[in-house]
């Protein structure tokens, strides 16, 4: 949970604090919108079939921005692009 542990042999940090917490809050953002949207398709006030894929496409960014903050990693900047953040 703490980013740059020196105990991680896997990624090497590349954001800052700042950077983390952003990512951390824009996951957080994601997984309630997914939770709420979850919760309109139960309640069949969604009920297209695409909503399903706007469901997981929430879930897999959520998850995955979330990571990126709690392991302060940023996949694009691994890539070599510069992000302000």
């Amino acid at each position: 949970m703490f980013p740059c542990s020196p105990y991680d042999q896997g990624m090497q940090c590349n954001i800052d604090r700042r950077g983390s917490s952003i990512r951390i809050t824009i996951g957080i953002i994601h997984l309630v919108a997914a939770a709420i949207l979850g919760v309109l398709m139960l309640l069949a006030i969604l009920t297209s079939p695409w909503w399903w894929l706007a469901l997981a496409i929430l879930l897999a960014v959520g998850a995955f921005t979330l990571f990126e903050g709690v392991n302060g990693w940023c996949a694009v900047r691994a890539m070599g692009f510069h992000t302000p953040f």
